[in-house]
């Protein structure tokens, strides 16, 4: 058969063909020709939304719906690995030329310098694509990757999830004045990080492990719609201001609030007046009437959810 002439067809036929390819086949047509890319970056407003997963350890990005149902790997390997064999081709990303190798479920590029892979492709994905990123930085990879997500935020791209290990001063401090831009927030901390953590701005939804560190004033100056806090050593007199000042109007974005193993519950001290056991399925409100929450117990956690009056 003789090869079809895909681009020739009409603006809005062309559109419709590209609103039904998968991911991984839209991906692999961009990368065919730079006029084919051009056409697909035309209609990128139409395309997909996509959560990209940037995968520092398994040196790869990947590509998925929300559902999970359509994936696409493009692993990010180093130069030296490049394969010789008939397999090996040669793409167009973002403008830079590299050698990779295709299968079912995505390609293996192969780049010298692997933070200029992440780099270039991430360029390519958001120009085609409706994407949302999610990732983590570890200690090990934070002064390698630490540019990579640096440029992100200067692309002013959006984050879906991210986890940071609580160790590295300066990375904490440069992610934190964008915190405000990421929908999920998860802290992972460390003993003696070295410093006191300062928070610029806030995530929509905050998750602290070991959070021994997060004090009631961190606490009543979060803006979070949903906090998380494990392991914490908040006690029964920090539970018993948080929920004055948010009674009062405090915490006026707060929908949810979990606190894990809070320190010397049956130490007598009374939250709202009350003993530690009378809190379980209380409804408490705000004193203008405008919210109500209600507070669940377990042996080791405490729970507020907030639902505003209708």
């Amino acid at each position: 058969m003789s090869p079809f002439p895909l681009l020739r067809l009409p603006g809005v036929v062309l559109c419709e063909l590209f609103k039904s390819l998968s991911i991984g086949e839209k991906i692999n047509l961009s990368l065919c020709s730079k006029k084919s890319s051009i056409q697909i970056n035309n209609d990128r407003l139409y395309s997909q939304r996509v959560i990209v997963d940037l995968v520092y350890l398994g040196q790869k990005i990947r590509v998925h719906s929300e559902n999970e149902k359509d994936t696409y790997a493009i692993f990010i390997s180093p130069d030296s690995w490049k394969s010789n064999d008939s397999n090996t081709q040669q793409f167009s990303i973002a403008c830079c030329s590299v050698r990779g190798t295709s299968f079912s479920i995505g390609i293996d590029t192969f780049w010298k310098n692997q933070q200029e892979g992440f780099l270039f492709n991430i360029r390519h994905l958001l120009k085609m694509l409706q994407c949302t990123i999610s990732t983590s930085v570890s200690c090990y990879e934070s002064d390698l990757y630490g540019p990579i997500i640096s440029e992100l935020f200067d692309l002013q791209v959006e984050f879906k999830a991210f986890t940071i290990l609580l160790n590295k001063h300066l990375l904490f401090k440069q992610m934190s004045s964008n915190f405000g831009r990421l929908e999920n927030l998860r802290i992972i901390s460390v003993a003696n990080p070295g410093f006191s953590p300062v928070f610029h701005s806030w995530p929509q939804k905050i998750r602290i492990g070991s959070s021994y560190w997060f004090t009631v004033e961190f606490l009543l100056a979060c803006t979070c719609t949903h906090i998380t806090l494990e392991e914490s050593c908040l006690e029964n007199k920090d539970l018993d201001e948080v929920l004055k000042n948010w009674m009062v109007g405090g915490l006026p974005n707060l929908k949810y609030l979990k606190i894990h193993s809070l320190r010397s519950t049956n130490n007598g001290d009374h939250i709202l007046g009350m003993d530690w056991s009378e809190l379980n399925g209380m409804v408490i409100q705000t004193d203008d009437g405008s919210k109500k929450a209600t507070i669940k117990l377990t042996p080791f956690w405490i729970e507020m959810d907030v639902i505003p009056f209708e």
